[in-house]
């Protein structure tokens, strides 16, 4: 942790400011809980407005959405509490589910959807037929909380995120322009390391935190949203792009086959990276000079020469991505909208594409109706008076932290908040606030408290436990328009909330909460599974969708692998070559109509065993006889017939990059003799 600056007391100030706002408007409303209000600003605020913001509509929505369903359940179903604590629960995990599966803004709408009716429905089962008007209650309490928060973060010194993009935005391209010069080079040191592409894989999936609050940001800098999208799409392209470029001169440079003026040309891209040069001409002549070097196809050309036009065509597609990224670059720099056409373009799908985890989604539900209903099952069994408490903070807890691997350890922490905020709550509810005679004095009064929870919101390290203490802690002090601080009720309200939040812990540790490596692996044979939907012609249509959800994952799996034992992590080596034999294998696929009919034919068995192959799950074998290999230069000597044609051309490209992906330690194409048996087809 940092020592909190001046921002970050700022922040603390204005999330105070919009508190007791809301408070001030929640008692002069005369609304039965003007506590919600309260807490409602400490869960919304975030130092980025745009971050507030973009949360503040889809919260309410959800709201919104949360009390009619509770309007709905409560009074048909209070006469029979089992069946509504299982129709409460099946909600909450239905919405959560769906929340999941949406790692933008708009997941907060399904999430507080259902844990809203958790919050609005269990307290009033005694009273159903005021259940209308108490869900109306923390509607508009709720909902005057984030307006509150969205307010006061739009007008009072709004923290823009675009600078924080730019500088990031700065480190991220000069890592990759190390990176790529280091690969070009002459003399190669070794930092060429995997560790290095997947840290920028997993700092590129990053700038999707900071380029939602983008396009809420209300400052002009939302004008360059959909540049900065294009852009984190062309970050990770760099990735497999730049991965082959090394891949094919290391080949080249193994068999003494790099030709001289192939080497000046890499010289000469070094060079250019290294001035940090934009000129538009420049990258013409480079890729013109690219194309010149072009080795003309005969009917059966050289490994040698297949791998010199994949290296040369890599070449040219890291130009335009390179021209691009510092075009949308000072897009975003300077807050203005994409007008120009870029050379490396994406479909709209590209863009937006994301992992989406149904699996997890759906343990997360299981998670949080299993805790719901143990929790449930406790208060109806020892007819428990403030036992609601307890289904309600599970709901929420489980509903807070399901997006981690092992959401277990940050329940505890949500749970130690909260006995963190009954501490202070008790030493204000019957030492401090019964001197507390008016607003003012109520405000001077909590000041200390909130306020010091805001500058540690501020850190990122200490943020959930002091977001967890403020909003618990306004929650047990139960502030309303007069002083009602009873011990008994207070410390069964507090009981309840921690019992809550630790059932779902010990819940949330059985059925759902997996390891970082365990997370890593699985998204590994999800990419694995995507091949293979890709060879069986069900997967994408368009090469770059494919590696823009495998770079996705690639991302997702990078953070991770520190959770790793060194032994256990060799697989990490294969992550972008199979995202480069993904882009291959659609585009092969996609060009196979148009070749020979011996060609075509091989082509299709070739796809049929690399599905058969990532559909198995086994790792690729490389540097030793293999089936697979056979089969695919069997389809190497089909359409090399075909290679004076633009289709055969394209194909064989496709095919390189697939060998070279998958078998890159095996003898060149010609130097070993394909088996013929046909077992090994199989």
């Amino acid at each position: 942790m940092t020592v909190p600056g001046w921002r970050d007391w700022a922040f603390s100030l204005k999330t105070f400011g919009a508190g007791m706002l809301a408070l001030y408007l929640a008692f002069w409303i005369d609304l039965p809980k003007p506590y919600w209000a309260l807490g409602t600003v400490y869960i919304t605020s975030q130092v980025l407005a745009g971050a507030t913001r973009s949360k503040a509509l889809y919260r309410v929505l959800g709201t919104l959405l949360g009390a009619v369903v509770s309007v709905v359940l409560v009074p048909n179903l209070a006469s029979a509490p089992e069946l509504l604590t299982v129709a409460i629960a099946l909600w909450v995990a239905f919405c959560l589910y769906v929340s999941l599966l949406d790692r933008t803004p708009r997941s907060y709408l399904m999430m507080l959807g259902g844990y809203t009716a958790a919050l609005i429905g269990f307290p009033t089962v005694a009273e159903p037929g005021t259940m209308f008007d108490t869900a109306v209650a923390r509607t508009e309490e709720i909902t005057l909380g984030i307006l509150c928060a969205s307010l006061v973060n739009t007008v009072v010194l709004p923290q823009s995120v675009a600078p924080m993009i730019a500088s990031r935005l700065d480190l991220w391209l000069s890592g990759a322009r190390g990176w790529v010069i280091e690969v070009l080079g002459r003399n190669r040191t070794g930092e060429d390391s995997q560790a290095k592409r997947l840290r920028l894989a997993a700092e590129a999936v990053a700038f999707d935190a900071l380029a939602t609050p983008l396009r809420y940001d209300m400052t002009g800098a939302e004008r360059s949203a959909d540049a900065m999208a294009t852009l984190r799409q062309h970050m990770l392209m760099f990735l497999p792009i730049a991965s082959a470029i090394a891949d094919r001169i290391e080949a080249l440079q193994r068999a003494g086959a790099l030709p001289q003026p192939v080497r000046g040309l890499l010289d000469d891209m070094a060079d250019w990276l290294g001035t940090g040069t934009t000129d538009p001409a420049q990258a013409r002549r480079l890729k013109a000079s690219a194309s010149a070097l072009e080795p003309e196809f005969g009917e059966r050309p050289s490994w040698n020469d297949l791998v010199l036009a994949s290296l040369l065509a890599r070449l040219r597609d890291f130009i335009d991505l390179r021209q691009d990224t510092r075009l949308l670059q000072r897009h975003v720099a300077d807050g203005t909208p994409l007008t120009e056409t870029l050379a490396f373009r994406y479909t709209a799908a590209a863009r937006t594409i994301r992992h989406r985890d149904h699996g997890m989604a759906f343990l997360s539900g299981l998670g949080v109706f299993l805790s719901i209903v143990l929790t449930c099952a406790i208060w109806i069994a020892t007819g428990w008076p403030d036992g609601a408490g307890a289904p309600m903070m599970a709901a929420v807890g489980c509903s807070f932290f399901a997006a981690q691997d092992d959401p277990a350890p940050f329940i505890v922490s949500f749970a130690n908040s909260a006995i963190l905020g009954a501490l202070g709550a008790g030493a204000y509810l019957f030492a401090v606030l019964p001197l507390a005679t008016t607003f003012e004095m109520l405000a001077l009064a909590l000041a200390p408290g909130l306020l010091l929870c805001g500058v540690f919101m501020a850190q990122p390290k200490t943020a959930p436990l002091a977001m967890g203490a403020a909003v618990n802690g306004s929650a047990m002090i139960a502030l309303q328009g007069s002083y009602t601080g009873e011990f008994a009720a207070f410390t069964n309200s507090a009981i309840a909330v921690i019992l809550g939040m630790w059932s779902a812990a010990v819940v949330t540790r059985l059925v759902r909460s997996v390891g970082a490596g365990w997370s890593a692996r699985r998204l590994r044979a999800v990419n694995r599974r995507s091949l293979a939907e890709a060879a069986e012609r069900r997967g994408a249509q368009n090469g770059l969708e494919l590696a823009a959800l495998m770079l996705d994952r690639v991302g997702l799996i990078a953070p991770r692998l520190a959770a790793l034992p060194p032994d256990d992590a060799e697989w990490t080596a294969d992550l972008l070559a199979e995202v480069r034999v993904g882009i291959n294998v659609v585009e092969l696929r996609r060009d196979r109509h148009r070749l020979s009919a011996s060609a075509r034919g091989a082509v299709e068995a070739l796809l049929a065993a690399l599905a058969r192959h990532f559909g198995s799950g086994a790792p690729g074998s490389s540097g030793r006889p293999d089936p697979l290999l056979d089969i695919l230069d069997r389809a190497f000597d089909a359409v090399s017939a075909d290679a004076r044609q633009a289709a055969g051309r394209a194909a064989l490209m496709g095919l390189v990059g697939i060998r070279r992906g998958l078998f890159p330690e095996a003898p060149p194409y010609g130097a070993r003799r394909p088996a013929t048996e046909p077992g090994l087809a199989a």
